[in-house]
């Protein structure tokens, strides 16, 4: 036996080993949390379902599940990526977790960069049942699945950078309630459900801007109307990331 057969050899693990296993950690934590799962996957699926049985929303032409589920995958995406993530960051950083894991071989941009992909995670999980429940309600949906893809990818960017904004700059009770708030509203005045053009018209301009309209509308065109590609829509969005994930790298706070 050589000396030095068991000497300890200290060190960080590759960076995609570190990301990977926080990933699925943040993943793990995500799931398990009751309020995250009534956020991500119940409220969806409750008004999917109630919307499509029971004809209380004046959805225009064809079957009311070919507007809602766009609307309600808008909402998925919203529900996990912002409210969800904000909450979840603003009381890691409230009890310190974000301080610790930023003194940890893990890099900051590492770590936000495994938050993002659990979500991304999260949201797969949330995107395939839901399209499951909306087939078995009937739900015929068109369009290119490619421009389905890019529209949730920019939507996941633009609420994303929002939640780390609110949790990197708010305390954590003020991002519990505001994020709530804001999930409410939106859910409202964001086209997710009612469409934007029951709003008077000069509401309707300002609530085309917001990005869950922007999604929800985007993904409308698409898989119920077989849209190529909604520009507009997709430019609303690209400008939300960037702004989003712009101002909450310049102000999000660790401690």
């Amino acid at each position: 036996m050589s000396a030095g057969t068991y000497t300890p050899r200290p060190g960080a693990a590759p960076l995609p080993r570190m990301i990977a296993a926080q990933t699925a950690l943040e993943t793990r934590m995500l799931l398990r949390n009751g309020e995250q799962l009534l956020l991500t996957v119940i409220i969806p699926t409750l008004l999917l379902v109630l919307f499509s049985a029971v004809d209380i929303v004046d959805t225009g032409a064809g079957e009311s599940v070919d507007f809602l589920a766009p609307g309600i995958l808008a909402l998925a995406v919203m529900s996990t990526a912002f409210t969800g993530q904000a909450i979840a960051t603003g009381f890691e950083r409230r009890y310190g977790v974000l301080k610790r894991l930023g003194a940890s071989p893990l890099p900051r941009w590492a770590l936000m960069t495994a938050k993002t992909l659990s979500v991304l995670v999260t949201e797969v999980l949330q995107i395939v049942l839901l399209t499951a429940i909306a087939f078995a309600l009937g739900w015929s949906p068109e369009g290119n699945p490619l421009s389905v893809l890019l529209l949730l990818v920019l939507g996941t960017a633009a609420f994303s950078g929002l939640g780390l904004l609110m949790a990197g700059t708010l305390k954590a009770e003020a991002t519990l309630a505001a994020a709530n708030l804001v999930f409410l509203l939106l859910l409202v005045g964001g086209g997710v459900i009612v469409p934007l053009d029951k709003f008077p018209d000069a509401v309707q301009s300002v609530l085309g801007l917001l990005p869950v309209s922007a999604l929800s509308e985007g993904l409308r065109d698409v898989l119920q109307h077989g849209a190529s590609m909604p520009r507009a829509q997709a430019g609303i969005l690209a400008v939300w990331a960037v702004l989003g994930l712009g101002a909450a790298a310049k102000f999000f706070r660790w401690e």
